[in-house]
């Protein structure tokens, strides 16, 4: 199996902590339909025989797409590939552009699955988010939603964030609930150094975010979507029994997928590439013949080691956790050091183990990405 991600570079405005590639001006979006269009087909050879699963609209803000240029998008998927029939096609999709209008034209396209980027219920984190939203469109767009014959709905929610207290972090899990969203994807606020909120938190204007303060609510959030029914699959991913995400699922699994658009990456085994990250460049690029398009992207040859560590990363966010047989692929001297440096984590009760699994503690899951950098090669 094998995903399909475009990445669309464009929103209405920046929220403060996103450090993700998009533009603000709309002018040229017609231009990168065309241009990502044309990627497509360039690119059509990368996954080889390998039936695609899901297609995933991210960005930037995929919302912003008119049904003629997601049909585009999609029409020229089937053109190009075999699609399973009963193939995951998710959309991410702000509140605000979730009209009534809007979600009767997503429901007669074949996007199956929307991705709302509700991050929050209360008016004063929308605010410090600077998000385009409000919080009577974050809950009026999960109705319309369920209206116009959505199911399969996955919500965004940020916690750790100043302006969320612990009661506001609690209701907003409580409102989710009570929409009995099937999939949800929770993360920290993380203070990225290029983005608004780090330049205000370098400067004083807002107060930087408590590794504390997000630990707990990280300790909330574990302990509410458990007593509400919700498997944490992954870190940040929760889902009711049997909804998981098939296409973030092929991410943490290690299947192929292929990235379209500026900044997109891709990836199939032993490499992974990333497209420039600049509007304008991609355009001029993708205007140039197939044998001149070199520069629109960078390529890593993965070394054994690069795929080791890989996968320990991802492995040990996930609830399939990290196998043995899997790393003895890549290489019996890989497994003698993985058992040797988890016995420590295990000693701990961080690392837990079934016959040749290890899995990340419960207790241990907001410390996974140093206990897997202390298992690197």
């Amino acid at each position: 199996m094998a995903g399909i991600y475009f990445h669309i570079p464009f929103c209405k405005q920046a929220c403060h902590y996103c450090n993700f590639h998009f533009s603000t001006s709309l002018r040229y979006k017609e231009d990168m339909v065309a241009a990502m269009l044309q990627e497509l087909d360039w690119r059509k050879g990368y996954l080889g025989t390998k039936r695609v699963d899901s297609i995933y609209f991210g960005g930037g803000t995929p919302s912003l797409l008119n049904e003629a240029e997601l049909m585009a998008f999609l029409s020229a998927v089937e053109q190009h590939f075999e699609v399973s029939p009963d193939a995951e096609i998710t959309l991410e999709a702000n509140p605000d552009d979730l009209s009534a209008e809007r979600l009767a034209a997503l429901a007669r396209s074949p996007v199956n699955r929307l991705s709302i980027g509700i991050q929050s219920f209360a008016e004063e984190d929308l605010r410090f988010f600077n998000r385009a939203h409000n919080a009577r469109e974050a809950e009026r767009c999960l109705d319309l939603a369920h209206s116009a014959g959505f199911e399969d709905l996955t919500v965004d929610l940020i916690y750790g964030a100043p302006s969320t207290s612990d009661a506001q972090w609690a209701d907003n899990l409580r409102k989710v609930f009570a929409y009995r969203i099937p999939h949800l994807s929770c993360y920290a606020l993380t203070v990225e150094p290029q983005t608004a909120l780090g330049h205000f938190v370098k400067n004083g204007k807002v107060p930087p975010v408590e590794e504390e303060h997000a630990a707990r609510q990280f300790e909330l959030l574990l302990e509410a979507t458990q007593a509400a029914g919700y498997e944490q699959y992954e870190i940040s991913n929760f889902a009711l029994p049997g909804r998981y995400a098939r296409h973030n699922s092929s991410y943490w699994k290690g299947e192929p997928y292929l990235g379209i658009g500026p900044s997109a990456h891709s990836f199939r085994p032993g490499s992974r590439q990333w497209n420039i990250a600049h509007n304008a460049k991609y355009l001029r690029i993708m205007q140039c013949p197939p044998e001149e398009r070199e520069a629109l992207y960078e390529r890593e040859e993965l070394q054994p080691a690069d795929q080791y560590n890989e996968y320990v990363m991802t492995g040990l966010r996930t609830k399939w956790g990290v196998s043995l047989a899997r790393i003895r692929e890549i290489g019996s001297s890989y497994e003698a050091h993985f058992l040797r440096e988890a016995q420590s984590y295990l000693a701990r009760e961080q690392l837990l183990q079934k016959e040749e699994t290890y899995y990340l503690a419960p207790s241990a899951r907001f410390l996974a990405d140093g206990i897997a950098a202390g298992l690197f090669w």
